[in-house]
């Protein structure tokens, strides 16, 4: 696989559970058959907005097979297989490619906060061990941990780590990163307030939180990008820019599951320590979504 599969609007897919906590398997096919039909050009599975950290190892692999099977080859899957632990991680990326999976995106470890040398001995270690295509995944306000540019351009020298999702909102990084990658190494955003000016910068797309709950806007919006319509970009940037903000007053998957059972998409499930957004939080959420409808 080459990234040129990977391009446009890829959903950070949330998991869908009940009440109990339990993975919601038929609300999964659902938001499958969703993006499919929406124009999302790649589902991202069991990311951190999939809840990675609360599911096991097992439940993890079971989330991807069910996406592989069911999309059964209509949109390709980025599976999340990073942790902090190189031998979990490398036993996720295993099982991911064994599940079909088309690539890999494997977070920082975190936590732990390893060296530069150590991020590059962790997925140098898995990127030799497993030959699925992946991709590095850096949000160093989520893990603690900052992959340098330095460090990822040293990692895209072996073939089949092919990208980087550059979660920091920092376009200046993004910017450099873009001109030093070399041939077939893609540039990825993952923060969807700056994901439309990394792309007209010469980004490959955004790994998306907004695009679950508005998949063909995002789609539209990092489509216009790749085609460096400007005046497209600013139209729909505009129209979005209130939900970006909205779905990160708290962590991250709690607004956007509200979001989407708000909307009808899936049941009111999370797993501690994770909670449900409840009063003036829930209130601004609806009252984005009430917005956007109008």
């Amino acid at each position: 696989m080459t990234t040129s599969i990977l391009t446009g609007s890829i959903v950070a897919l949330v998991t869908p559970m009940h009440a109990d906590g339990s993975v919601d398997w038929q609300a999964l096919e659902g938001l499958l058959d969703w993006h499919v039909a929406a124009g999302t050009s790649a589902i991202g599975a069991v990311g951190t907005t999939g809840e990675s950290a609360t599911l096991d190892v097992a439940e993890h692999l079971k989330v991807i097979r069910h996406c592989v099977s069911h999309l059964d080859g209509r949109l390709p899957v980025l599976a999340g297989t990073g942790a902090n632990s190189t031998r979990e991680a490398l036993e996720l990326t295993r099982g991911a490619a064994e599940a079909g999976a088309d690539a890999c995106l494997l977070v920082t470890p975190y936590y732990n906060r390893p060296s530069q040398r150590g991020l590059y001995e962790h997925f140098r270690t898995i990127a030799e061990a497993v030959s699925v295509p992946q991709v590095l995944y850096n949000v160093p306000g989520r893990t603690a941990v900052d992959l340098s540019n330095e460090t990822a351009l040293h990692l895209a020298e072996i073939d089949n780590i092919v990208g980087i999702k550059d979660a920091t909102g920092d376009l200046a990084r993004g910017r450099e990163l873009i001109a030093g990658a070399p041939e077939g190494f893609a540039i990825f955003s993952g923060d969807d307030a700056t994901a439309a000016e990394l792309i007209l910068a010469g980004g490959a797309g955004n790994i998306s939180v907004t695009a679950n709950v508005v998949p063909q806007l995002m789609a539209a919006l990092c489509s216009a990008a790749l085609a460096k319509d400007g005046a497209g970009v600013a139209n729909l940037q505009a129209r979005i820019e209130d939900l970006n903000e909205v779905l990160f007053i708290e962590a991250n998957p709690m607004p956007v599951k509200y979001a989407l059972a708000h909307l009808g998409r899936i049941q009111q499930g999370i797993r501690l320590p994770l909670t449900w957004p409840e009063g003036e939080v829930a209130a601004r959420i609806e009252a984005v979504l009430g917005a956007l409808e109008a």
